[in-house]
Formats: C-alpha cells, structure tokens, sequence
C-alpha cells in the first residue's frame, strides 16, 4: 500500500511539473492574443523600423505640438479605439501602436519589446509634437506606467489598469507557482512612483476581469497628487468604452 502511494504521488508531481512547464512555455500564448484583421481604416500609417521587428502606427495626423499615443489591450485591434479618439482629441495628432504580431507588425510580442518600441515611437512623436499625452488601456498600461516613467509625458490616461500582470496571475491560477514562472509581469506598481506627469485613472465598476482593489492599489503608488481615479458606472472591462461617460471622461486629457 506505502509503494502505491508513493508511486501516485509520484505520478501527482509528474503531472504537476509537466502543468507548470506547460505554462512556463505557454505564457506568451495566454497574454497576447492578436486580432485577424485590421478593425478600422486609418486615415494614414507608417512602419516604425525597431529592433527585430517592423512595428505598424496607425495614424490620424495633425500639424502643431499636441499629440496622444494609444497602447490598447492585449486582444485589441488599435484602430477599433479610432473613432471614440478621434471624438476625444479632434486637436490632437493620433498614434495608435500595433504591437509586435500583431495587425501589421513583424516580431513577436513581449514586455520588453512592447516596452521598448513605445518609448521608440514617443521619440519619434517628440520630433514633430512637444505635448504627448499617453493613453493605455488594459495590457496597454502596463507598457503606459513605463514609458511614462522614462519620457516627458504631459498627461498619462490609464484605463482599466492592473497593480501588476503577475498580481492578476497569481489570483487566476491560485494553484501555480506564476510568481517564479511569469516572464512579463507589467509590475506597474514599481514604475509608478516615477511618475510625474498628471494621471488618470479610469475604472469600470463592474470589471469583471480586473479586481477594483487593483487599481485602487495602482493608485496608492503614484506620488502624493500625481494620480487621481474615476469610475464608470453600468460598464466592465471590455465595455466601458460603450458609456455615455467614457469621450467626456478622456477630455481630462484634452
């Protein structure tokens, strides 16, 4: 009976250690989903040339200093965002970032190259723009809060933002060690106090995918007056761009 336990148990951690490496190599999968096709037109596009990659910007141009940089979510065509943007910012030139394999762009995706082609993209914006304002939505604030803290951002918009990648992990697979296995983990509760520039943070009362307390903690981590926080009513993660509440709420940054 002790041998047959003992070769269960076995057979138990076996399957357990294969689940884990399953997820360790699988990661990348369950973060980035990209989309089939492009959602919107875009008035005008062009091809950041980065390292190892060729990433697509969809565009709406505008002569003068005013301009704004979409990062959207992790299964998010970034053109589907133009037409409430356009609402939004009418004086403001529009940049909206497809990110590595997805719509347009070669490579493929991860924190640091998602990172590092946002900060590309906002030298570029610099050269013709002195006023970029930042707007992030889910996956996309976790690339938001560190551009943020490396380049002079006028105005930094996150909506429905995460503590960290590895904080939602950990509470969706409760039985998995994720906090060794993560890779990308947009720990934006560490970039966050780097912040200086005006932040706003826009929740949906029922996200039924990020917990409220986690954007509450994000909030807790910018410093003393950077950051404030507004709620939508009647809306979740994936709809709160359909209230009434939300182009008004983004003209903060106007």
């Amino acid at each position: 009976m002790r041998r047959a336990l003992g070769t269960l148990l076995l057979i138990m951690l076996g399957l357990y250690g294969a689940a884990c490496l399953a997820l360790f190599l699988l990661q990348r999968s369950l973060i980035y989903y990209p989309p089939a096709t492009a959602a919107y037109p875009a008035p005008s596009t062009s091809v950041l040339e980065v390292d190892g990659a060729a990433v697509k910007v969809s565009e709406r141009p505008l002569a003068g200093e005013r301009a704004l940089i979409y990062l959207g979510g992790n299964a998010e065509d970034v053109t589907a965002s133009l037409p409430l943007l356009d609402q939004a910012y009418p004086e403001r030139a529009l940049y909206l970032l497809h990110y590595r394999g997805y719509t347009g762009s070669s490579g493929s995706p991860s924190e640091k190259a998602l990172v590092a082609d946002a900060l590309a993209l906002f030298d570029r914006v610099a050269r013709e723009h002195k006023d970029i304002v930042v707007l992030g939505r889910s996956l996309g604030t976790g690339v938001a809060v560190q551009l943020a803290s490396q380049r002079p951002v006028s105005r930094l918009v996150l909506i429905t933002p995460f503590v960290s990648l590895q904080d939602l992990a950990a509470r969706q697979f409760p039985y998995f060690p994720v906090r060794w296995l993560l890779r990308d983990r947009y720990a934006s509760n560490q970039y966050a106090p780097r912040v200086t520039a005006p932040t706003l943070i826009l929740a949906a009362r029922h996200d039924e995918i990020i917990p409220a307390q986690s954007a509450e903690l994000l909030l807790s981590r910018f410093p003393k007056g950077v950051a404030t926080m507004r709620v939508l009513e009647g809306v979740g993660h994936n709809s709160i761009s359909d209230s009434a509440d939300y182009i008004p709420a983004l003209q903060w940054a106007r």
